[in-house]
């Protein structure tokens, strides 16, 4: 999956150059690096915004695990310096994106995703503890937009306002 985040000024819809923007999720199996897996680090990154405010990460569809409903991470700080500062460092924003259910289940169901099927049967985007507490327009807005399939991959973009 190509994930491109254009990240905006919310008062004016300018772009953000210079931000850092981190990313992470979890494998194919549910499971989270650093987390679950605490001697490995995969599926996570730092870019910073070109002038168009935009960063593009080339990572998977994440898997789903219990309880939640497939999704990305991010923080957003307002230069690379904040965010590798150590002791001190602040994001600007932290949320998450969710992850069209229709392309998990394309995906999940191509085999490699062990039990991401099940799990995201037994979840939706209004009963997931995180998104579950928005508005319909709020979760659309947290939701990547995508296209493409399995066998080509997929791309997937979204617009964050700071």
């Amino acid at each position: 999956m190509t994930l491109t985040i254009t990240l905006q000024n919310s008062t004016g819809c300018t772009p953000l150059s210079g931000y850092a923007i981190y990313i992470w999720h979890c494998d194919a199996a549910g499971k989270y690096s650093l987390y679950d897996l605490p001697t490995e680090s995969y599926l996570r990154g730092m870019q910073i915004s070109d002038s168009n405010g935009q960063v593009t990460f080339q990572t998977i569809v994440p898997g789903c695990y219990m309880g939640r409903y497939p999704h990305i991470h991010f923080e957003v700080f307002t230069s690379q310096a904040a965010a590798t500062s150590g002791t001190g460092r602040t994001a600007t924003l932290i949320s998450q994106m969710a992850v069209p259910g229709s392309v998990c289940a394309t995906v999940y169901a191509a085999g490699g995703y062990g039990n991401s099927t099940a799990a995201l049967n037994a979840v939706t985007l209004t009963s997931d503890n995180v998104f579950g507490d928005n508005t319909a327009a709020q979760i659309a807005a947290q939701t990547l937009t995508m296209s493409g399939s399995v066998s080509a991959g997929y791309t997937a973009s979204v617009t964050v306002g700071v």
